[in-house]
């Protein structure tokens, strides 16, 4: 097969994704990595997928009701704004830490410039400052604002909320997907950080000592023994 960049596509092969293999002690940290960089990902992905639930609820019902009336207008700025920029987070997070999560898995001897070691940092740092300021910035949003009509009087805006086909919560710490979205959030925030932690120090570790752990420094060295010895013994000649 094609090689890519230095890395054999050879190697992308399902028998890795056994758990036999992914979570083997040869390779530095690899058994944290491969947990750390899935949760990172499951958990702000699925942030993302239920903040853009509500968020599609509170688009349908603000053109509805600006739609039926075209004096009303629906202010939900805030959370629409907050829930797009969740949804960037969550793709960024599963792009970095989903493609460290699949290069580990199918390359971990690769060899990397220097150059794309410290991109590597840089990603991982960058979004996960961006994860943090995320979390907050949703938790803030859902717990203490809420959306509103203005335009019309009460009674009208009433009769547009009940009107509206989607009828998400004005009050987003009462709408229960905003809320799965914060509660997914940030165990996610946590796993990105630790994310980020692994990836640095696994670089480290690498850099200073190759990829492979203690137990599989020893088990490469033992290996090498063996195979020399087997070497040894088919040089030596046959006794008569």
């Amino acid at each position: 097969m094609a090689v890519i960049w230095g890395l054999d596509l050879h190697e992308m092969q399902w028998s890795k994704f056994r758990s036999s293999y992914m979570f083997n002690n040869v390779y530095h940290l690899r058994r944290c990595k491969m947990i750390v960089y899935q949760l990172a990902m499951i958990l702000c992905v699925c942030s993302e997928s239920v903040g853009t639930a509500a968020l599609s609820d509170y688009v349908d019902q603000q053109e509805f009701i600006e739609n039926l009336n075209n004096l009303a207008a629906v202010y939900n700025d805030d959370f629409v704004g907050i829930a797009s920029y969740n949804i960037f987070v969550g793709i960024a997070v599963a792009t970095i830490f989903g493609a460290a999560f699949f290069f580990d898995l199918f390359w971990p001897e690769r060899h990397e410039s220097r150059s794309v070691r410290l991109a590597w940092k840089i990603c991982a740092v960058a979004i996960t400052v961006m994860c943090f300021a995320d979390a907050i910035a949703l938790t803030v949003i859902v717990a203490t604002r809420h959306a509103y009509v203005s335009g019309v009087d009460g009674s009208e805006a009433t009769r547009l909320l009940e009107a509206s086909t989607k009828k998400p919560n004005l009050y987003y710490r009462h709408n229960p997907k905003a809320i799965a979205a914060v509660v997914l959030l940030w165990p996610g925030m946590i796993a990105t950080i630790g994310s980020c932690y692994l990836l640095i120090t696994s670089q480290i570790h690498d850099d200073a000592h190759g990829p492979f752990s203690r137990s599989g420094q020893e088990q490469q060295t033992t290996a090498r023994a063996n195979e020399a010895e087997a070497q040894l013994n088919a040089e030596k000649p046959e006794e008569v």
